[in-house]
């Protein structure tokens, strides 16, 4: 406000009103905060014979007898999981807070939440994953410390499995063999979208009702791998691929329905596909055997019926991109925490990064979700765990917003 002497008139001695003002915006930032909250819980006895002393309960807490509360919890997991901090960068910046929390307890807590969350995220696999009508299914390595064995750091396999409406679910094994598709697959019936690694046969061979449905990506990626030894066939395998995918762009764009999309591949992708096939077919007979081309061409015309299944259903997808994509996030985070501290760590990593990349992909906050959560899952109706997923979550809180604003 100006000064008292400014808001007087000179030129006729009056007031000056007010007629606006200007609103000026400053983005600032204030550090997290810790707090501390008491639990008073005043007991009460007979004043004559003192027996029978009463006390109220505790509230639910998400670690049975356990300081942390839900918003510390969340916090913890959403800055490993989501935000790829190891845990002793973690503690260095809590240290910053003057609070001292141990990277050692800070896994014990990230192990706790797993638990706790580990019938939602297998809630949402058999009731939003299996029952999508495609599953995209890929997987990458993950290094996991084991002491009784030499060396201590052993390989593994983490599975990501992405449904049609964004979920993402993870499972660790430690062979990259058929054992945790057909575990994670057993009883679904749809397409399953994957990259033709021998892992898959048996899946295909033992469940009928999984159809396969193969990934241009990966056979476009032969083709780049063997452009600098053979330039003029692998450049005009791409450009058909290309023209493919030009098709796939043009229907996005489009925004058309499954239906419609599905009548412009069998338009203009199938002959497109056609020209693909006899090219190849005609590369074949004079590539060299052991060649990086012959490589492409076997790959691609090995698993033809595979790769063109996308054109058969307008909801199926051209390529394994979504599995890809949802493996990127586990891949940035080894670099920084690099391993599992054991067996049980690594399947709890897989219980988080369930829920934190499907809350990502479902444009959800991972901490407003992780704190609400933690913090009724203990009190929650087993029979409504679905009502705790990521998707579910989101259109409870939907209706409810609808509801208050009417």
């Amino acid at each position: 406000m100006p000064p008292a002497g400014e808001r007087h008139c000179t030129a006729c001695d009056s007031a000056k009103t007010r007629i606006g003002a200007d609103i000026t915006e400053e983005l600032d930032y204030v550090p997290a905060s810790f707090v501390i909250r008491e639990y008073v819980r005043p007991k009460y006895a007979c004043a004559r014979c003192q027996q029978g002393v009463v006390q109220a309960v505790l509230p639910a807490r998400p670690i049975e007898k356990g300081r942390p509360g839900p918003g510390l919890l969340a916090h913890v997991v959403t800055s490993k999981y989501a935000d790829h901090l190891p845990l002793y960068r973690l503690e260095q910046i809590f240290v910053r807070h003057a609070v001292q929390i141990t990277r050692r307890t800070l896994s014990e807590w990230n192990g706790a939440v797993a638990d706790l969350l580990e019938p939602v995220v297998r809630a949402m696999h058999r009731e939003q994953v299996c029952q999508s009508p495609w599953i995209q299914c890929d997987d990458t390595t993950l290094d996991v410390q084991d002491p009784s064995r030499a060396p201590e750091i052993r390989t593994g396999h983490l599975w990501v499995y992405r449904g049609e409406l964004g979920e993402v679910v993870y499972d660790f094994t430690w062979s990259r063999n058929r054992d945790g598709p057909l575990k994670m697959l057993a009883g679904y019936r749809g397409y399953l979208q994957v990259d033709a690694a021998p892992a898959y046969d048996d899946v295909f061979a033992q469940y009928p009702g999984i159809i396969e449905v193969g990934c241009m990506a990966h056979a476009r990626r032969y083709f780049k791998e063997a452009l600098p030894t053979a330039a003029v066939p692998c450049a005009q395998g791409l450009a058909i691929i290309g023209q493919l995918y030009r098709i796939e762009r043009a229907a996005s764009d489009r925004q058309l329905d499954a239906p419609a999309r599905q009548r412009v591949r069998q338009e203009q992708a199938r002959p497109t596909l056609e020209k693909l096939q006899a090219y190849l077919q005609e590369q074949r007979a004079a590539a060299l055997p052991k060649s990086p081309l012959a490589a492409a061409l076997g790959y691609t015309l090995r698993n033809w019926t595979a790769l063109t299944r996308y054109t058969e259903d307008g909801r199926l997808k051209i390529d394994n991109n979504g599995a890809e994509q949802a493996l990127r996030p586990i891949v940035l985070g080894r670099k920084n925490w690099l391993f599992a501290g054991s067996e049980a760590a690594a399947h709890r990593t897989a219980i988080l990064c369930s829920l934190v990349q499907t809350c990502k992909h479902l444009q959800i906050n991972p901490f407003v979700y992780l704190r609400d959560v933690i913090e009724r899952v203990s009190t929650h109706p087993a029979r409504l765990v679905l009502e705790l997923t990521p998707r579910e979550w989101k259109r409870l809180r939907q209706v409810s917003g609808a509801q208050a604003a009417a």
